[in-house]
């Protein structure tokens, strides 16, 4: 099913790319945000856009923007986030219906500083309030924990303090960014853009099965992050704090920078983008003895829609890959993702996720590998959409494949659902 799906969608991206001239925003076009704000590497109108991602991640630079902007007194100021006002049901034994919120809010101000650019960033969650304990309910997820044992069929709520960052950008010439960035809480460079900003997953209210082998170091608590934009490439290297996040959800856990990180990414135009990365963490779990090496690469394509009989809307799609080695196991956990976000005829969105992931936790005391498979497949249709907001009502349905050794535990085909209002800011715009 899984390999199936993979083939529908990459002969869909081939059509899409060669049946159809794809819109690419090259450097004498007429810009469509204030590029003043968004060339932050002084090189490019095509390349990816800080502000689309936390972290120094790059999402291709057609990804649309949702956020209000400004400007005062030279500083232009942002502000995006979303709500999802969630009742979540997972099927199976294990499963349970609860209603819930996933939410952030972030800030940026970005001013002028010498030849370069800074950039601040805020980001903060309100779902160690909002998410029923122990967490939110997501059969045969895994990571982190609850009272001091395993959260198990559980996504755990994130941090408030999700990022207190800065970034620096400095034109070195023409072709040669330096960049900085760093903070109390930060993302090292490790994996591709977080499922929370992936334009590919802005309508899915749930983490991926594969969070805690490709993106959970997105809040780390104490990061230095340096690299340089060369051309369209972008090469960085990190110094991070590896441990995860403990149960206070509110402090900020601060250690020694004690893991490392590279990443090298690609953005050959404004509508792809790919990065590898490889990381060394330092005992990340509280309840596990030994260190993680940890390996990601993923693709990232967008592309805007303007005519035919789709209208006006938008296309993103990911394909990642995360492994991980577990310095007390011999063997390693793999993963692999597709999701695809679809916004057609402006107000509406069609959306999947199809995921396999290896876990070894899934029942307390044990260390049996297990492939799991989840296949999502959802939609939203925006009530409201205007230059300030978009509200939509959207609903999704999971069907998994499993062991069978794993039967007696989650059952035969558990099934599960979210309905949910989604709250966000409206498209890009500035104002004064």
């Amino acid at each position: 099913m899984f390999e199936k799906s993979i083939s529908i969608f990459l002969f869909a991206m081939v059509f899409c790319v060669n049946g159809a001239p794809a819109r690419a925003q090259e450097s004498n076009d007429p810009p469509s945000h204030d590029m003043s704000m968004m060339d932050m590497s002084a090189t490019s109108t095509t390349l990816p856009s800080f502000h689309a991602s936390s972290g120094t991640g790059w999402q291709p630079a057609s990804v649309p923007e949702t956020m209000w902007m400004t400007s005062r007194s030279g500083w232009d100021l942002m502000v995006h986030g979303q709500i999802f006002l969630t009742f979540n049901d997972q099927g199976g034994p294990r499963g349970e219906g609860k209603a819930e919120s996933v939410n952030y809010a972030m800030f940026m101000e970005q001013h002028r500083l010498g030849r370069g650019t800074l950039l601040l960033r805020q980001m903060f969650s309100a779902e160690s309030l909002t998410s029923p304990h122990p967490g939110f309910p997501e059969l045969f997820q895994t990571g982190e924990t609850y009272h001091g044992q395993p959260l198990i069929d559980h996504q755990h709520p994130h941090n408030v303090f999700a990022e207190l960052a800065a970034l620096y950008t400095l034109p070195v010439n023409d072709k040669v960014t330096w960049l900085l960035y760093g903070g109390p809480s930060a993302e090292p460079a490790l994996g591709p853009v977080t499922y929370i900003h992936r334009q590919s997953a802005s309508e899915n209210p749930a983490a991926p099965l594969a969070h805690h082998l490709q993106d959970s170091t997105h809040t780390s608590f104490g990061v230095v992050t340096t690299g340089f934009i060369i051309s369209r490439f972008k090469i960085e290297g990190s110094a991070f704090n590896g441990h995860e996040p403990n149960e206070e959800r509110w402090s900020i856990q601060l250690a020694a920078l004690d893991s490392w990180s590279v990443r090298g990414t690609y953005a050959p135009n404004a509508n792809w983008s790919a990065q590898y990365s490889y990381g060394k963490l330092i005992k990340p779990e509280a309840l596990e003895p030994g260190d993680q090496d940890r390996q990601t690469a993923s693709i990232e394509y967008n592309r805007p829609i303007t005519t035919g009989w789709l209208g006006r809307g938008n296309w993103a799609t990911s394909v990642i890959w995360g492994r991980v080695q577990k310095s007390f196991e011999s063997f390693p956990l793999n993963s692999y993702l597709l999701e695809s976000t679809l916004n057609f005829r402006t107000r509406n969105y069609a959306y999947t996720r199809l995921e396999l992931v290896d876990k070894e936790e899934l029942i307390p005391g044990g260390f049996t590998p297990y492939r799991i498979g989840a296949y999502t497949f959802g939609g939203v249709r925006d009530l409201v959409q205007n230059r300030k907001w978009q509200l939509g009502l959207g609903a999704d349905v999971t069907f998994y494949s499993k062991p069978a050794a794993l039967n007696p535990v989650y059952s035969t085909d558990p099934v599960s659902f979210h309905v949910f209002l989604r709250v966000r800011p409206g498209l890009m715009e500035h104002g004064h």
